[in-house]
């Protein structure tokens, strides 16, 4: 069933290309017509010569095998062009189709499928099909071709020493069918070695500085030995199979030339066969050794590209858990006020027993500024995600502009809302890219507006080459409040009318991080904002304050009737004006 579904799936990825694959194929049947006919003019060649030998009946023959034969050069490489090349469009195809798919799956996949391994399996297993597609493809066609065409003409010759030469050819598809599991099972496990040691090198370069700062280069070194030793023993051991199998398939296929010179010889003493059949003979059999040998590689070929079709089809068949609906309504971004509505919203993540968010009922009007504040795992961070819908909540639980955020278009609600995280990621790229990459065509003008509102022109004009600094990766040129700001200002400048800040001013100071909230609450056209933040003395200028803890909003309201009342915020306000007067 499993190879069933493999071939199905490769002839999927032929079929656009039929044309190429059928004319290299059909150059391949060319190829070995002209193999087989080319023995014939020499068997000829050798009873005449040896019969009455003139230089005029030697350039008789020899011409036309030496055309011959530069056809079948010729035709060769045409043939390696056309069926090397659907190989190459099929990788192209494969990159560009798991690409796609990423971008479609939600944050929450990535978490559980690392970097290394979606990489290795992009490049590494899609280079594996595409030596399926071109290098097994055109051995095996050449294969079957060979054979097909030429037994029947050993056979006219000598049966019986056609059947004596093959007499070894069981043994040896025996053992192509005995090393077959074992080679697939082996190449598997050097692939996975290969994605556990991509896995390690892309967080170790990720995480350089922090490695440094522990002085953990050892034991990274040594986590690395181990991992790249694991992979060796791996290659070592598909080697010791692929080096023992692949010498007894060659070492069988010349024991055919060896029957035919022991019992062809012997014939021609007799007078049963003549120099031109024998010699005919010879020249089929060693035609049908080099396919043979080559059988292992294209078994290798297959065994790679087999397991490869797996793994890359364990990530395009994994379908988005978040995806417009069938009834999906559109909801242009200039229409939206920003009014955010939730009625009863829950959600816990998987695997997990304790909800994250529990039954949490709001409103927040157009425009309004609402801080959310709490403790450490009180759930903020999850009803920032809820809002894009970066988490797959349930229908009837959360509105913009009293539509069920499930049922507006992904395209429309994300271009309606902003969100600025906490980690700020930027492109290794120029500042003033990263700022306009939410709107690539964006001028400079408007790119230095929303740095201003992020409180961060000044410092980008320090730089030498100020918003065409380049920003190295990650932002990591940047400090974490640069960072942080950049971000901001890409958000800003896409004007959205919902504005989510998640903890997204933490390596911000006070005063700064106050300033950009009232540029944000200031003008004309006011954007909703909803702030999510430890810095109490910036929540403390929103409109409204909503504390959480343990998934539930525990209290609602101004700076000031918050600390009137008793409870979480004004702990929290306690123990944040402690730690003003400790600095």
């Amino acid at each position: 069933m499993a190879k069933t579904r493999r071939l199905a799936k490769l002839a999927a990825y032929l079929r656009p290309h039929w044309r190429d694959t059928a004319l290299g194929i059909f150059a391949l049947l060319t190829v070995n017509g002209l193999g087989v006919y080319i023995p014939l003019l020499i068997r000829s060649a050798v009873d005449k010569l040896a019969a009455a030998f003139s230089f005029s009946q030697l350039l008789y023959y020899v011409v036309p095998i030496v055309s011959l034969t530069s056809a079948m050069w010729l035709i060769r490489m045409a043939s390696r062009i056309w069926i090397f090349g659907v190989g190459r469009q099929v990788e192209f195809e494969l990159k560009q189709k798991i690409f796609e798919h990423l971008l479609k799956l939600e944050p929450s996949y990535f978490v559980t499928n690392t970097a290394g391994d979606l990489i290795s399996r992009a490049t590494n297993d899609v280079d594996n099909i595409r030596r399926l597609l071109g290098f097994a493809v055109l051995s095996l066609a050449n294969t079957i071709f060979a054979y097909i065409l030429t037994l029947p003409v050993m056979l006219s010759i000598s049966a019986d020493l056609t059947f004596l030469s093959l007499a070894v050819y069981p043994l040896m598809f025996l053992l192509v069918h005995l090393y077959s599991d074992r080679l697939r099972n082996e190449q598997l496990q050097v692939q996975d070695c290969l994605s556990q040691l991509s896995d390690l090198i892309q967080e170790d370069i990720s995480g350089i500085a922090l490695i440094k700062i522990y002085a953990q280069e050892e034991n990274e070194r040594r986590a690395f030995a181990r991992k790249n030793q694991q992979l060796l023993q791996a290659n070592l051991k598909l080697a010791k199979s692929r080096n023992t199998l692949f010498p007894l398939i060659g070492g069988l296929a010349n024991i055919s030339s060896l029957v035919i010179i022991l019992f062809g010889a012997t014939r021609i003493a007799a007078g049963a066969l003549n120099v031109g059949d024998f010699v005919a003979l010879l020249l089929y059999v060693e035609r049908l050794v080099f396919p043979t040998a080559l059988l292992g590689f294209t078994i290798t070929a297959y065994q790679r590209g087999e397991v490869s079709i797996d793994r890359i089809d364990a990530i395009l068949t994994v379908q988005p858990k978040i995806k417009d609906s069938a009834d999906a309504v559109d909801l242009p971004k200039q229409q939206v006020k920003g009014e955010l509505t939730a009625k009863n919203l829950s959600y816990t993540y998987p695997g997990s027993d304790t909800p994250a968010l529990n039954n949490l009922n709001f409103q927040i009007l157009p425009g309004e500024t609402v801080a959310i504040v709490g403790a450490i795992a009180s759930g903020k961070s999850t009803l920032a995600n809820t809002l894009p819908r970066l988490l797959d909540i349930e229908k009837g639980q959360l509105f913009l502009d009293a539509i069920d955020i499930t049922q507006i278009k992904l395209s429309d609600l994300r271009s309606a809302i902003a969100y600025v995280p906490q980690d700020s990621f930027l492109f290794s790229t120029t500042i003033k890219d990263n700022i306009r990459y939410g709107d690539p065509l964006a001028g400079q003008q408007e790119v230095e507006s929303a740095a201003r509102i992020a409180q961060i022109h000044e410092e980008i004009n320090n730089f030498p080459h100020q918003y065409e600094t380049v920003v190295g990766e990650r932002g990591i040129t940047l400090s974490g409040g640069q960072r942080q700001r950049v971000a901001l200002a890409r958000a800003i400048l896409v004007n959205a009318p919902v504005l989510i800040l998640d903890d997204a001013l933490s390596s911000v100071d006070n005063q700064t991080a106050t300033a950009i909230l009232r540029n944000l609450a200031s003008g004309t056209q006011r954007k909703t904002i909803v702030f999510i933040t430890h810095q109490l003395s910036a929540a403390a200028t929103a409109d409204r304050i909503f504390v959480m803890d343990k998934g539930e909003i525990v209290q609602v309201g101004t700076h000031l009737e918050l600390l009137k009342q008793l409870g979480l915020y004004r702990t929290l306000w306690s123990q944040h004006q402690v730690e003003e007067l400790l600095r």
